[in-house]
């Protein structure tokens, strides 16, 4: 049978950034909630079970701090170290960054991905400039680990632009569908080959999140 190929993402846990809603790039992201951190130990948990069944050939995370802090943790559950891949980081957000989402949606009439080859901010990216980059960067990853489990800690984006690359989707598909990336959450897709040799990526979970207890403080 047929090796397959399975990739991981798992969104970092709640951000001081998330609560003040605050655009959380380089400047704006000042690291994980005291929830976050709950948030992520119990998602580390999780993955260091399945790490223990079917072991992850390699873990990525972007440079964001919030992910940074929660690889770490992770990290410390599989002991397997984390390669800093900068471009699979967020959205660049140019002079957003570290202002309020409300104000930067207000005055774009609306989040980056309603107008996607226009910048939201000065030096910002534009929503398909983020897309080209992201999926490039998940592709070059899912060609050096063939046939392997792949973790990935990152942003909600990035499973946007697995969704794009991955089932195919139009690129503003997932605003339009409605997808919701919650914090600490799972989203898995694997690579399997039939008996005629035929592949064809398929989203077995989004969004999984019965990992995660309710928090008591």
């Amino acid at each position: 049978m047929a090796s397959t190929t399975e990739l991981v993402i798992s969104r970092h846990g709640e951000a001081t950034c998330n609560v003040a809603g605050i655009v959380g790039g380089k400047q704006g992201c000042t690291g994980l909630t005291d929830l976050g951190r709950n948030q992520a130990e119990q998602l580390a948990a999780r993955l260091a079970a399945e790490h223990a069944h079917r072991p992850y050939a390699a873990f990525y995370a972007t440079p964001r701090l919030r992910v940074v802090q929660t690889a770490e943790i992770i990290t410390r559950a599989l002991r397997l170290p984390a390669t800093i891949d900068p471009d699979l980081r967020g959205p660049d957000h140019g002079d957003a960054d570290g202002r309020p989402w409300v104000d930067v949606k207000t005055s774009f009439q609306g989040p980056p991905q309603h107008s996607p080859d226009r910048q939201y901010a000065p030096g910002s990216e534009t929503w398909n400039e983020y897309l080209d980059r992201a999926t490039a960067a998940l592709q070059k990853i899912l060609a050096r680990h063939d046939g392997d489990r792949i973790l990935v800690a990152a942003h909600g984006e990035t499973v946007e632009a697995a969704h794009t690359l991955l089932l195919e989707l139009p690129r503003n598909a997932c605003l339009r569908l409605g997808f919701v990336t919650d914090h600490a959450s799972v989203a898995r897709w694997q690579l399997p080959t039939n008996r005629f040799g035929r592949t064809i990526w398929q989203l077995v979970t989004h969004n999984d999140t019965r990992h995660l207890r309710p928090s008591h403080d």
